[in-house]
């Protein structure tokens, strides 16, 4: 993606990485990355961000590209939805991040997928001064789980202090893992404690060593304190072009494209920017909603 340089940076405000997990898949919190390492976060005007279908569909890890599960990915992206706690602590606002997505053609002949963050989610990713951290994105580029991406963002957080404790359920809740998943201690602390650790020692900036905070009854983990540290061992930074790079190759769309012209053509419309960008499809979170529940044949999607 040449658009992007090199060292991509990647700047999140404390609050939204204390979020609770919305629930996404390793791709989509990489694409999140992706995203945030794209816009400017003291310019607004950069919340729109284009990316060229086929490194799209890398990141997201298609194999041959089709409507169907084009528009489930974008669906679910728009889908995704923040709660936020209101200042006093007593209530809090739910919305999407992203509130518009827009798969089109340019005068190129070359297809592109533009996303737009929601409004009410502005202030979570721009113009903020402080009550931040940031990283390259290649940290993230490597990991292979929800739970690797999360833990490495949840300590990286933290890392200039050097220590972070969470309650064993502030830890689960952080990186979305639902009371039926790891219930017995000794499987959750392999699969997620030594897994992490071990995949954020391989491939990212930062390390850690964890040992038990506070006790309960029968010497029971309630807290976990983590010892932060930075990785001096692991140099091999990965930049965006060589993780797209190194995705299996998607099979490529037709070089006359009349396949995935036919796919495409049912949504085709005139819009008032259509003589500038082609045609192509602009749809709001609302409408992903009740398109990925049809994909999906549910109508409990937040269940």
């Amino acid at each position: 993606m040449s658009e992007l340089f090199e060292t991509a940076i990647v700047e999140k405000r404390n609050v939204l990485n204390e979020l609770r997990s919305n629930n996404m898949t390793v791709q989509e919190l990489r694409f999140f990355s992706i995203y945030l390492s794209k816009i400017d976060p003291y310019n607004k005007d950069t919340r729109c961000v284009r990316f060229p279908i086929e490194d799209f569909q890398r990141i997201m890890g298609f194999g041959r590209l089709n409507i169907g599960q084009l528009r489930a990915s974008t669906d679910s992206l728009l889908c995704k939805i923040v709660h936020v706690p209101d200042e006093d602590g007593r209530g809090f606002r739910a919305f999407q991040l992203f509130k518009e997505c827009h798969i089109f053609k340019e005068k190129d002949e070359k297809w592109y997928v533009e996303i737009d963050a929601h409004d009410k989610a502005l202030p979570l990713m721009f113009d903020f001064k402080n009550r931040y951290f940031k990283y390259e994105l290649w940290n993230a580029l490597r990991l292979k789980s929800p739970n690797q991406v999360r833990m490495y963002e949840i300590l990286k957080q933290y890392e200039g202090l050097g220590k972070r404790e969470l309650t064993v359920t502030e830890l689960r809740e952080l990186l979305g893992i639902t009371k039926n998943e790891y219930e017995r201690w000794e499987r959750f602390r392999v699969r997620v404690l030594d897994s992490c650790q071990q995949a954020l020692k391989e491939t990212t900036d930062i390390c850690y060593t964890y040992e038990r905070g506070k006790v309960g009854k029968g010497g029971k983990w309630l807290s976990i304190v983590f010892h932060i540290y930075k990785n001096t061992e692991y140099v091999d930074q990965l930049t965006l072009d060589e993780f797209i790079e190194q995705q299996p190759k998607p099979e490529p769309i037709p070089a006359d494209q009349d396949e995935f012209e036919g796919q495409m053509s049912f949504f085709d419309v005139e819009t008032s920017s259509d003589s500038e960008k082609g045609k192509g499809e602009i749809f709001t979170a609302e409408q992903a909603r009740e398109r990925l529940e049809a994909l999906l044949g549910s109508d409990k999607l937040y269940e």
